[in-house]
């Protein structure tokens, strides 16, 4: 895919400044970044963004998560890898970004509240607003990631 348009970033730097200033209060919060991670790689799995998808397994994997947890993400209800934290923010994330094909669940809410504080119920949601924002804006312009396939091994 072609980049449909150039610096994009640069062209809307005062859209980009404060949703990199809600990046940093994000990763300020009692959220740890590995589950902040994990939540960014699952919405961007669901959308479908390479970008975000290479970016953050790179993050991930920076901050010490495992390739086997990152590979069995989008089949993390049937994996016994994921503590009871982890998949209620993972069932948060999907339920919030397939908010158009269905409503959030009582149980969802229930479960997400058992193991986070409201403070931290608010940051996760916005996590996961700013990361479906980030996922649309670089599918939009067809940002691509920087791995070149001739650059990875047959």
């Amino acid at each position: 895919m072609t980049l449909r348009v150039e610096n994009h970033f640069k062209l809307a730097s005062k859209c980009i400044k404060p949703m990199m200033a809600l990046e940093d209060a994000i990763q300020e919060s009692s959220l740890e970044h590995r589950l902040l991670e994990l939540v960014k790689i699952r919405a961007s799995q669901i959308n479908g963004c390479a970008f975000c998808l290479h970016m953050h397994t790179t993050d991930a994997r920076a901050a010490g998560e495992s390739e086997m947890r990152i590979y069995m993400l989008d089949a993390w209800r049937e994996s016994s890898l994921y503590s009871e934290r982890e998949r209620a923010a993972l069932a948060w994330t999907e339920t919030l970004t397939l908010i158009a094909n269905n409503a959030t669940s009582d149980e969802e809410y229930t479960a997400l509240a058992g193991v986070f504080t409201p403070e931290e119920q608010v940051y996760l949601t916005m996590a996961i607003g700013a990361i479906n924002s980030w996922n649309r804006f670089q599918i939009g312009f067809a940002a691509s990631h920087p791995v070149i396939a001739s650059d990875v091994p047959a």
